[in-house]
C-alpha cells in the first residue's frame, strides 16, 4: 500500500462520523450526536434513519450480514451473524435492515460465564447498541458495538460496566471544573493501549501440545542465547515480520484503529505494537479487535500470534500499558500541568485525584490486572510488583511537598542535555522521567498503568481508576461546594490529601527487596502476589461501597464477576496441569525411555567389542536418566492427585487457593525434571521443538 493511499485507506471499513454526516439528513446526525455527546436518549426515527443508511453503506461495501459484536466475559470478544436478506414477492430478496434490529438484539446468553447471574436454562440475553463506537466492516460482516445484559437487565459484559464508569467520572469532574468557572459539555477518559506479543512459527507452534491448548510453554529447558545482549530490543525488525506488521496496518487502519508505533521488544521474538490515544470505550473495542487481527494476520504469514502474558520461562513475558488520561470536549487535558505546574491548582487537585484513588483502591486496580498468566510476569524484575504504588517525578513531587510543608516551590530550570557532537542539537530534558518498575507512572500528561498483561481486556482496569477517581472528586466537590473562601479550603484540601495519600508515592526501584519491605511493613501498602490472593477483594466492603454508589456494578453483577474470574482462574490452570499430565504420559516418559534403550544398546554393543571401553559418557546419561524418568513418574502421579482434588471445595475461593498452593507448585517440580532431561537427550529424540527454534524461528 502507497503511502499516499493511506489517509484515503484510513477508516474505510468504518460508519465513522465523516460516513454519517454525508449519508444522515443534518437533523438525524445532529440528533444522534447529541446522544453521543451528551448522553440523550435515542429516538426511534433517529434508529430507523440510520439502520438505512447503516445497511446501504455496508451492502456497498461489500456486506452481506451484520451483528452485534459484544464483550462477554470471557475476555474476548462474541458475534451471532444474520443476513441481511428478506424473501421478496417475487421470490427473490430484499436486503432490509431496521432500526430495531439496529438497536437490540437477542443472542442465547445460556452458554456465557454469568457467576451466577442467572440459571443456565434461562437462556435470553439483549445486546443494545453502543452509539458512542463507530460500526464496522470485518469479513463481509458488519459489526455493530453492543452491550451485552442478561433478561433480568444485569450487565454480562465489560462495556456495561466502563460506559457506566465513564458516565461517574464525568459526573464529578464537570463538577469540580464547574468550581473553577468552566462549564464543559463531557469529561471524558482516553486512553493508549500498547501492546506487546510473540511471533512464532506455525509449523513449530503445531508440534507443541501445550501452546495449543493453554497459550504457553509448560515445558522446555532454555535456549543457550535469550534476551541477555539486549540486541534484540529496538533491533532491525526482520523481513518476515516486516511484511507481518505492514499488513497487520493495513487492517487496523481500514477499521480506523491509529496503530502508530511498532517495534521489537526485549525477549526474542517478542514485538510492540501502540496506538494513539482515544476515548476508553472505542479504545477497548478497538484492544479487542488489535488482538483479534494480530492473530489472524499471523496466520497469513506462516506464523502465530502468541498474546499469552508469559510464553516462555527465562525471558520477558508481555504487557499491555495502559495510558490514561482526561480531557474535556473543549480539547483540555486535565492531566496536563502546563508550563507552570506549580501555579496550576486545577491540575494540583485534578492529580490528587488520582494519587487519592490509587491508594484508597490500589486492591481493585491489582485485581483487575489478575490472571493466571499475568501471575508468572508481575515481580518477576520484567514487569511492576504486585505492590501497587505511584511514580511522580522529581518536580511534581517537590511541589507537592512544597504544599504540604507550606513552603514556596523552588522552581527548578529545565536541564539542557548536551551530547557532545556539534552537529546534533540541544534539547531540554523532561522534568518527569520514566520509571519501567512502576506500577502506576505519571508520564508528562497522562498515567501509565503497566500492571496489565497482554491478554487482558483494557476494560477491567479503566472500569476501576475510572470510578477510584470519581470517587475521590465527588469527595472534593462536596467539600468545595460548601466552602465560604474556596481558594483557603482548596489549599487545606490539597494539603490534606497530600499527607494522608503521600505513602502511595515512590519514585525509587520497584524491583528492590527493600523496597517489598518498605511498602508493606512500614507503609502498609498491599502486596497481593496471585489472582487467588486479590480477587477476593473486589467482595471488600469498601469497594462494593464506592462500585456501587457511582452505579458501576450491583452487588450481583460484583458478586458474579468474583466467581467468574476465580473460576476462570482455576480452570486455566487445570488445563495447564492436565496438559502436562498428557505431555509426559503420551510423549515425554515414552521418548526419554527410547533413547535409554538405545544408549543402553550403545553400551552393550561397546562392550562387546572391547572390554576396556569406559563407556563413561553413556553410563552417566543413562543413570541421570533413568533417575529423572523415576522423579518424572513420581512428579507426574503427585500432580494428577493434586488436580483430581479440585472439585472437592465448596466454594470457588477454597478452589482458588488449593489450586495456588497444590497445583501450581506440583506443576513446577514436574517441569523442573523434565527440562533436565531434554538437556540431556539429542535433539532427535526430544518430541517437540525446543526453546532455541522457537524464539528464532522466524528469523
Amino acid at each position: 500500500m502507497n503511502k499516499q493511499n493511506v489517509p484515503e485507506m484510513f477508516g474505510s471499513k468504518v460508519f465513522s462520523d465523516k460516513v454519517m454526516k454525508a449519508r444522515l439528513s443534518d437533523k438525524v446526525y445532529q440528533s444522534l450526536k447529541r446522544t453521543i455527546d451528551e448522553n440523550v436518549k435515542l429516538e426511534e426515527d433517529v434508529a430507523e434513519a440510520v439502520a438505512t443508511q447503516m445497511r446501504d453503506w455496508a451492502v456497498e461495501n461489500g456486506a452481506t450480514h451484520y451483528t452485534h459484536w459484544f464483550q462477554p466475559l470471557t475476555g474476548v470478544t462474541a458475534e451471532k451473524h444474520d443476513s441481511f436478506i428478506s424473501p421478496s414477492p417475487d421470490g427473490g430478496v430484499l436486503m432490509e435492515f431496521s432500526g430495531k434490529e439496529l438497536i437490540k438484539g437477542e443472542p442465547d446468553a445460556s452458554s456465557f460465564p454469568s457467576g451466577g447471574l442467572r440459571a443456565t436454562f434461562e437462556a435470553r440475553g439483549y445486546t443494545a447498541w453502543d452509539p458512542t463506537s463507530y460500526a464496522f466492516i470485518k469479513d463481509h460482516t458488519l459489526c455493530i458495538p453492543t452491550a451485552f445484559c442478561s433478561y433480568s437487565g444485569d450487565a454480562l459484559d465489560k462495556k456495561t460496566p466502563l460506559l457506566r464508569s465513564m458516565q461517574a467520572l464525568n459526573r464529578q469532574a464537570k463538577r469540580i471544573l464547574k468550581l473553577f468557572g468552566k462549564e464543559v459539555k463531557y469529561v471524558r477518559t482516553s486512553v493508549g493501549p500498547e501492546q506487546e506479543y510473540f511471533l512464532v512459527d506455525k509449523e513449530m507452534f503445531e508440534k507443541r501440545p501445550d501452546l495449543v491448548y493453554t497459550g504457553r510453554t509448560l515445558f522446555g529447558a532454555r535456549a543457550p542465547k535469550g534476551q541477555e545482549l539486549d540486541d534484540h530490543y529496538f533491533g532491525v525488525i526482520k523481513p518476515r515480520v516486516t511484511a507481518f506488521m505492514e499488513d497487520l496496518n493495513n487492517e487496523l487502519w481500514k477499521l480506523g484503529i491509529l496503530a502508530k508505533t511498532e517495534h521489537n521488544e526485549v525477549a526474542p521474538a517478542q514485538h510492540e505494537l501502540a496506538p494513539i490515544f482515544s476515548t476508553t470505550n472505542v479504545a477497548t473495542d478497538n484492544n479487542q479487535l488489535t488482538m483479534e487481527i494480530m492473530q489472524k494476520v499471523a496466520r497469513k504469514h506462516d506464523m502465530v500470534c502468541l498474546l499469552h502474558e508469559k510464553p516462555f520461562a527465562g525471558v520477558n513475558g508481555s504487557g499491555k500499558h495502559n495510558n490514561w488520561s482526561m480531557a474535556t470536549d473543549t480539547g483540555v487535558n486535565l492531566l496536563s500541568p502546563g508550563d507552570t505546574p506549580s501555579e496550576n491548582a486545577q491540575f494540583i487537585l485534578f492529580l490528587c485525584g488520582v494519587i487519592q484513588a490509587v491508594d484508597d483502591y490500589q486492591d481493585l486496580l491489582r485485581l483487575s490486572a489478575a490472571t493466571a498468566g499475568n501471575d508468572h510476569r508481575l515481580g518477576a524484575n520484567e514487569a511492576p510488583p504486585a505492590i501497587i504504588s505511584v511514580f511522580l517525578g522529581d518536580e511534581l513531587t517537590a511541589i507537592l511537598d512544597a504544599i504540604k510543608n507550606d513552603k514556596p516551590y523552588e522552581e527548578h530550570e529545565k536541564v539542557v542535555m548536551k551530547l557532545g557532537v556539534h552537529s546534533l542539537p540541544r534539547f531540554s530534558r523532561d522534568t518527569t522521567d520514566r520509571n519501567r518498575t512502576s506500577p502506576f507512572a505519571f508520564t508528562g500528561n497522562k498515567f501509565e498503568f503497566r500492571s496489565l498483561g497482554s491478554s487482558n481486556s483494557i476494560a477491567c482496569c479503566n472500569i476501576m481508576l475510572n470510578a477510584a477517581v470519581a470517587e475521590s472528586l465527588e469527595q472534593y466537590a462536596d467539600r468545595l461546594e460548601k466552602a465560604e473562601d474556596f481558594e483557603a479550603e482548596l489549599h487545606d484540601l490539597i494539603k490534606e490529601v497530600i499527607v494522608k495519600h503521600e505513602r502511595i508515592l515512590f519514585n525509587g526501584n520497584g524491583y528492590g527487596e527493600e523496597w517489598i519491605k518498605e511498602a508493606t511493613e512500614v507503609r502498609g501498602l498491599s502486596n497481593l502476589r496471585t489472582t487467588a490472593d486479590a480477587m477476593p477483594h473486589l467482595l471488600d466492603e469498601k469497594n462494593k461501597k464506592m462500585l456501587m454508589s457511582h452505579k458501576v456494578f450491583t452487588e450481583t453483577e460484583l458478586n458474579s464477576r468474583c466467581e467468574i474470574m476465580l473460576e476462570n482462574y482455576c480452570k486455566t490452570i487445570n488445563i495447564e496441569g492436565l496438559t502436562m499430565v498428557d505431555m509426559v504420559r503420551k510423549n515425554y516418559l515414552p521418548a526419554i525411555e527410547g533413547y535409554l534403550n538405545r544408549v543402553a544398546g550403545t553400551i552393550s554393543l561397546m562392550k562387546s567389542v572391547s572390554d576396556k571401553v569406559k563407556c563413561n559418557y553413556e553410563l552417566s546419561t543413562m543413570e541421570r536418566l533413568s533417575e529423572l524418568t523415576d522423579y518424572i513418574l513420581e512428579k507426574v502421579e503427585v500432580l494428577e492427585d493434586v488436580l483430581s482434588k479440585v472439585d472437592d471445595f465448596d466454594t470457588i475461593i477454597e478452589t482458588s487457593e488449593f489450586t495456588r498452593d497444590k497445583v501450581l507448585p506440583s506443576m513446577e517440580d514436574l517441569r523442573k525434571y523434565v527440562d533436565e532431561a531434554e538437556m540431556l537427550s539429542p535433539e532427535e529424540c526430544w518430541p517437540f521443538p525446543s526453546y532455541g527454534k522457537l524464539l528464532f524461528s522466524v528469523y
